[in-house]
């Protein structure tokens, strides 16, 4: 079952307004997550990802570091399957 909110694709994700943010995405064992956890990142600065991915950003502007937005999908994820699927392809 397809979720209504985000349509993941391959080197984008598209929310329900039609807005799509440039990604990738990246799987691997990550220490405080569960096994199989999957990472999007963001492609481009300012290309934010939507807000239902509980996003996370270290950027400090005090230092001038900037990061990408990223957010981690775990298998307890609603996006879990649909996401592990697109990257089995």
């Amino acid at each position: 079952m397809a979720n209504k909110d985000l349509k993941f694709l391959k080197y984008a994700i598209k929310d329900k307004m039609g807005k799509k943010s440039k990604v990738w995405y990246s799987q691997g064992e990550l220490y405080g997550y569960p096994k199989g956890t999957i990472t999007v990142y963001a492609k481009e600065y300012g290309s934010q990802l939507p807000k239902e991915l509980k996003l996370e950003n270290d950027t400090d502007l005090m230092t001038d570091y900037f990061a990408k937005d990223r957010a981690r999908i775990t298998p307890k994820s609603k996006y879990y399957k649909e996401v592990l699927k697109l990257l089995k392809k």
